[in-house]
């Protein structure tokens, strides 16, 4: 007795699924068997090289960076024959230069501020100029203005002292705030517009401003949002001893020596800046970067409890100079990756000027660093 099916079967053909009615053979399925799909037609090249991977590409980003970081170790040693101490700023200045960033220092004066800047312009073959702000300058002092010349009645164009590689703008505190706005909007721009002709500036361009933290009769703050702009806040100390000793014996003369031998070339600092730009940062350091900046703005969701001592969190510049500066710091070592302690090494520098404390937290002394410092403490690291 043959059996009855009662059953769904698929269409061979892709089509709708076929009905069994009870009581046929089993030759009447054959339309209703599966049918293999066709081979697809394209040829594989079984020879082509396989795909090399992740590892692959982070071991010629490694290449890349040590022969195009060659010259950091010579630049190093040049510094070190006129700067004593200050490798911070050394490293911090390091950092700007290949990310195109700008430094704000923080320092009592006589820390070699202007002789750090000047002498890296030697040693890269870059222009300096130093500007010491006053409360009676004007933009046109920074910028430059028109000139009128009676003989043919033309007006010529003539350039500022911000038309170099590295400025110094020393106090810029000091400065009235439309003067402030001038220096600020060429190091965002990176141009100058003078009468009715935009003027590029010279790449590289690196500002270091200063400001006095002893003096507070006469100045003019930098508002939150101008000082933003600045990619690092570097703050400086006093030498210790040992320095201290090695600065007497280097400068305690009329005549100090302070020779450097170019090291680089303006070139080469814009073809490293290009492999900084390609240097691998894993996405558990990206979501780590990203997470040290959303706790600044909510940190409930982090369960890290600040108090309430933050007004106001660090900006979305936070995120890019802190990748930018972490990339910077892979550079500098030789590296082709980023890791979680280059982050936490520039976190401070590129945080402190960007979280602003509330007025309870300036009543029992709390500093932004003690609210990164709390926040780097607590928060998991990758």
């Amino acid at each position: 007795m043959k059996h009855q099916f009662w059953n769904k079967i698929p269409a061979g053909n892709g089509g709708a699924a076929g009905v069994v009615k009870p009581g046929r053979t089993d030759a009447d399925f054959d339309d209703l068997k599966y049918k293999a799909a066709p081979l697809p037609t394209a040829q594989v090249d079984w020879n082509a090289p396989a795909d090399p991977g992740p590892d692959a590409n982070i071991q010629a980003i490694a290449e890349a960076v040590r022969t195009a970081s060659a010259w950091v170790a010579p630049l190093r040693q040049q510094l070190g024959h006129v700067i004593v101490g200050q490798q911070n700023l050394v490293d911090r200045l390091l950092v700007g230069l290949v990310t195109n960033g700008h430094l704000l220092l923080e320092g009592v004066p006589g820390l070699a501020k202007t002789l750090a800047v000047k002498t890296l312009a030697a040693a890269t073959q870059a222009t300096f100029h130093r500007m010491q702000f006053t409360p009676d300058m004007l933009p046109a002092d920074i910028i430059g203005t028109m000139i009128y010349n009676p003989r043919d009645g033309t007006f010529s164009a003539k350039h500022g002292p911000v038309f170099a590689n590295l400025i110094l703008a020393d106090e810029i505190n000091r400065a009235p705030a439309k003067v402030q706005s001038a220096l600020l909007e060429a190091m965002q721009e990176h141009q100058v517009t003078l009468g009715d002709e935009t003027y590029r500036l010279p790449d590289p361009f690196l500002v270091l401003a200063t400001e006095n933290p002893l003096e507070q009769e006469g100045t003019y703050p930098l508002p939150e949002a101008q000082v933003d702009r600045f990619m690092l806040k570097v703050l400086m100390d006093y030498p210790n001893r040992t320095e201290e000793i090695a600065i007497l014996e280097a400068m305690a003369t009329s005549e100090p020596d302070l020779k450097v031998q170019p090291v680089i070339s303006v070139e080469d600092i814009i073809r490293a800046r290009r492999v900084v730009n390609t240097i691998y940062v894993d996405e558990k350091v990206k979501h780590y970067i990203v997470d040290l900046v959303l706790v600044t703005r909510d940190p409930r969701p982090y369960k890290i409890d600040l108090n309430g001592y933050v007004q106001c969190g660090a900006s979305p510049r936070a995120t890019i100079n802190l990748t930018l500066a972490a990339r910077a710091s892979a550079f500098l070592q030789g590296r082709g990756y980023v890791t979680p302690q280059d982050v936490k090494d520039l976190v401070f520098d590129v945080m402190r000027h960007r979280v602003t404390v509330s007025y309870e937290a300036e009543a029992e002394n709390i500093t932004s660093e003690n609210i990164i410092q709390k926040i780097v403490e607590e928060l998991s690291v990758p």
